[in-house]
């Protein structure tokens, strides 16, 4: 299994599931708001909530389950059970981290990745981008040593600078087990998928082999400084669009990046580059810019890892709902764009990882674009799909502490989906 790909499932170790639900009213709870929500369906939304009343129970979701589906023109809730009731929602948190970074940051922005010479030294500057490969550390070599050849220069000495994030912390429900197997130390300075401990030492070791490669050479080994104010930039790099980012990340679920952009988010919004910070920061762009309501919404780090984070399955479908509202569409349209489609190879809802490729939800196939999430005690699926009367649907199923195996409670999300895109008789 590649590193990615595993660290991609946020699978860890078994751990007693905290108990805590934060619960506060909802339709199930509320037969008169039921009744007049049925009153107002058609004949194909009525079906689809009778087969999710039925489904709901299976009993390889065990009983703390949570889901609510929501006509993405409208709004209209076609039905809800538990939906307001906070469960940990695993990798679907990475949905609000993925709308906080583009609305503060926007979609066309880049991150920048610089060395710079001064006194014998180049140093690598760390901007924040965990998409950084070793072919873009060769190209900012390639053109240092130009630089360096032109001015007579053939010895140096490297360091890296990764003063853009403060020095790395666990978040509010990270194990010591997660580093750096399920995620990275966050650090501004980073090889995309290096899983090690520091990460900032390491691209610079890759980035001076580069170097002795083209024929400088290096001295002392390569430590940790400070950029000099005088020093001269001799290579940039410029990552992808964050767009792009965005999308990749949610396709397989990448942890390292999603960590490092809700770090960039806090900068953008003015706040400290940490985990409270950036959380704060997609807080505010949630309830401040789009009105979601953050009731019973906790949330502790970027990428979901955090067994602390609770997170209502209405909300989740909020934040969903944004992303296909056209008021937004420019700004958000990539996270809807960069959900893994059922079915489709190279993405968390692949066959690779044994999604919709049962009886009861093969019919989905190519049909269902969802956000996965994957815990020890909690699993969660949350996207959107067109229903029988062709209109998309919102869903989002949040399922903590199922007595079943981790595959029968996917397979039976997979078919709770599948009964919202209608295709499950």
């Amino acid at each position: 299994m590649r590193p990615s790909l595993r660290r991609a499932l946020v699978i860890v170790a078994t751990v007693p599931l905290a108990a805590t639900m934060l619960t506060a009213p909802s339709a199930a709870a509320d037969p008169a708001a039921a009744q007049r929500s049925t009153a107002e369906l058609d004949r194909d939304e009525r079906k689809m909530a009778r087969n999710l009343d039925i489904r709901i129970r299976d009993r390889r979701l065990g009983g703390r389950v949570s889901g609510v589906v929501i006509d993405a023109a409208s709004d209209r809730r076609i039905w809800g059970h538990h939906a307001a009731t906070a469960l940990m929602p695993a990798s679907n948190v990475k949905l609000a981290t993925a709308v906080g970074a583009l609305t503060v940051l926007g979609p066309d922005h880049r991150f920048t990745t610089k060395v710079v010479h001064g006194s014998g030294t180049l140093t690598l500057v760390g901007g924040g981008d965990h998409t950084l490969t070793t072919r873009d550390l060769g190209a900012l070599a390639k053109d240092a040593v130009a630089s360096l050849k032109r001015a007579g220069v053939t010895s140096v000495r490297v360091r890296v600078d990764g003063r853009l994030f403060p020095r790395p912390t666990r978040a509010t429900g990270w194990k010591r087990g997660y580093h750096p197997g399920e995620v990275t130390p966050v650090r501004a300075l980073a090889v995309a998928g290096h899983d090690v401990m520091d990460t900032s030492l390491d691209a610079g070791q890759v980035f001076a082999r580069l170097l002795a490669q083209r024929g400088v050479t290096v001295t002392g080994g390569v430590n940790r400084g400070a950029a000099g104010a005088r020093d001269v930039t001799v290579g940039q790099h410029r990552s992808a669009k964050l767009s792009r980012i965005v999308r990749r990340m949610l396709k397989v679920s990448d942890n390292d990046i999603a960590e490092s952009l809700l770090r960039m988010t806090a900068l953008g919004a003015g706040r400290p580059a940490t985990f409270e910070g950036g959380t704060a920061a997609v807080r505010t762009v949630l309830s401040g810019t789009y009105g979601v309501s953050l009731a019973n919404f906790r949330m502790y780090d970027g990428s979901g890892l955090s067994r602390a984070t609770r997170i209502p399955a209405q909300t989740l479908a909020e934040i969903l709902d944004l992303t296909v509202d056209p008021r937004h569409s420019r700004t958000l349209k990539h996270v809807a764009d960069g959900l893994p489609v059922a079915g489709q190879r190279g993405a968390t809802l692949g066959p690779e990882w044994g999604r919709f490729d049962t009886v009861a939800s093969r019919c989905a196939v190519g049909k269902v674009r969802a956000k996965t999430g994957t815990l020890t005690g909690a699993i969660a699926l949350s996207g959107m799909t067109k229903a029988q009367d062709g209109r998309w649907k919102v869903f989002s199923f949040v399922e903590n502490g199922s007595p079943a195996n981790p595959t029968a409670t996917k397979d039976a999300l997979d078919g709770l989906a599948a009964t919202v895109n209608g295709c499950w008789a």
